[in-house]
């Protein structure tokens, strides 16, 4: 294989790692879960279209679970920690289930919050599940298309939540008419967790229990009788070198200006984490690469820069919207989460060879010069230009964007704060007059909106896209709820969207939010 081109199964593996982390799972399960599913496959001699797409469903299934992550906060406290305990309702009867909503419900937040909760929650819950499932689906089997894999697999992905006796969502798909890969994969998710927690049997047991309600009956009778082989040697097994070799049909691989495409739409999947960073990361990788280039940088290293301004914040998904959406100041405890974050970017990324060079810097982009930096308190004598240059880009387009605790600083004060952690000795002083440099080269003010919006229609998407609710919205513009709601649900049939989360999506991709452009005169790509 070129030495410039990366394979698209190791690019959602390590999208599976991140999807492990947000889901309260070991770093590893996504992948333990894609091996017990083709097992099952080649229980049932299925052919490669079949496979192909468990393969890729496996790894895939949960790549958008943390898309609506500031809801999930919102009403169930650490989002991690609710979908972490979230399979054990698979083995709860229906009034188990609804007190463990509750008590999650109830969980966080002053007794007022929680009383409002509680009470909202009975109407409200079943739409908001609802709600959270097809947005995951859907940015899911839109990423499967983006990134060129298999209608089989782009379908599979799409009715993942599905269930045998039809009363799962989006459709409502019922029986055979459910994708085979769809009746494979939530088996499997499901039986690896059981079995690492609790043993063989318990996964038996909750299999059997959710036989013809949750469970094709004929994949759970296979999987009763066959579990030993199918379960055993997961460690080994389940490998990112074995799991990569396991990949049905022929290998799909990008490079060049593909391959940046498909890192870019990862850096959106990322920046769903919350609101407040959305269109995060490919605004950090246009700046940065901008800021490379009129530095004199070759361009390799434009490139090897702007592929780590997409990858930079991967690590955040392990990390919960508790910590990152909280108003207030963090505890010692919540800042040492924060300070896990690139160290678990630079190892969900240390297996791929071709953005090796990327993978480095994108894990040094919280470092700083004098040594005061994090995850490993490196200091200028091993700092590179790069390395300055996507640490100021990314303090520089934080600041000019919203945070739970400010709003967004204009770009005067950006550069100002950025000068004085210059003089502070944190920051280069090259790389930051290339930064702020580039800074200066946005693109004009746009006159026209993509999707057929109007002016005051946009302004309500990027609003709604930073978390706003209608009410928040309606008091920011000075104009009732009612008028922003109607507004809200014109932009959604103009954009064909049901969520805030594919929404937030859309308006990223249209440079809405985040995404900082450099002017027409300068070569980005």
């Amino acid at each position: 294989m070129d030495p410039g081109t990366v394979k698209i199964a190791e690019l959602v593996a390590t999208l599976s790692c991140a999807a492990d982390l947000g889901l309260g799972q070991p770093m590893e399960h996504c992948m333990r879960q894609t091996t017990v599913a083709l097992r099952l496959a080649d229980a049932f001699d299925l052919g490669d279209e079949d496979r192909e797409a468990t393969y890729y469903l496996g790894l895939l299934m949960n790549s958008y679970c943390h898309a609506d992550a500031a809801e999930q906060a919102r009403w169930f406290g650490d989002d991690i920690s609710f979908k972490g305990d979230g399979f054990a309702v698979l083995d709860m009867n229906t009034a188990q289930m609804l007190a463990f909503l509750l008590r999650k419900v109830g969980s966080h937040g002053p007794a007022m919050e929680r009383a409002r909760r509680l009470a909202a929650f009975p109407l409200a819950g079943q739409r908001l599940v609802a709600t959270f499932l097809e947005t995951h689906t859907t940015l899911a089997a839109q990423f499967s298309t983006q990134i060129g894999l298999a209608p089989e697999v782009t379908r599979a992905i799409g009715q993942a939540y599905e269930q045998w006796d039809g009363r799962g969502y989006p459709r409502h798909l019922r029986g055979t008419d459910i994708a085979v890969a769809a009746r494979l994969v939530p088996l499997a998710s499901a039986v690896e967790v059981f079995n690492r927690r609790r043993g063989i049997e318990a996964a038996r047991s909750m299999v059997r229990r959710n036989r013809g309600r949750q469970y094709d009956p004929v994949v759970a009778d296979a999987f009763c009788d066959l579990a030993p082989q199918l379960l055993s040697d997961l460690d080994q097994a389940s490998g990112w070198d074995a799991v990569l070799a396991a990949q049905p049909g022929l290998s799909h691989a990008v490079s060049g200006p593909e391959l940046d495409r498909v890192l870019e739409a990862m850096a959106d999947l990322v920046d769903l984490k919350s609101p407040f960073l959305a269109g995060h990361s490919r605004g950090v990788a246009n700046l940065a690469a901008e800021a490379a280039r009129v530095a004199g940088c070759g361009a390799d290293d434009v490139t090897a820069l702007r592929r780590a301004g997409y990858l930079h914040d991967l690590g955040r998904m392990g990390v919960s919207n508790s910590v990152w959406d909280k108003p207030g100041p963090l505890t010692e405890a919540e800042r040492e989460r924060v300070r896990l974050h690139p160290y678990l970017t630079d190892r969900m990324l240390a297996r791929i060879p071709t953005l090796d060079q990327s993978r480095r810097i994108a894990a040094r982009h919280h470092e700083r010069l004098d040594g005061s930096g994090y995850p490993r308190g490196l200091d200028r004598s091993t700092l590179s230009f790069l390395d300055q240059v996507l640490a100021a880009a990314d303090m520089f387009h934080a600041m000019t964007e919203p945070r739970p605790h400010r709003a967004a600083l204009p770009p005067a004060a950006a550069e100002r704060e950025l000068r004085a952690e210059v003089s502070a000795g944190r920051l280069g002083g090259d790389a930051t007059h290339a930064v702020l440099r580039a800074a200066g080269r946005r693109a004009p003010t746009r006159r026209s909106y993509p999707g057929g919006l109007t002016a005051r229609e946009a302004e309500v998407l990027v609003l709604l896209a930073r978390g706003r609710s209608n009410k928040e919205i309606a008091g920011d513009l000075v104009v009732s709820p009612k008028t922003i709601s109607n507004h809200v649900e014109h932009i959604y049939a103009k954009i064909d969207v049901s969520s805030r989360a594919a929404a937030t999506l859309f308006a990223s991709r249209a440079g809405l939010v985040g995404g900082y452009q450099a002017t027409d005169g300068a070569n980005t790509s």
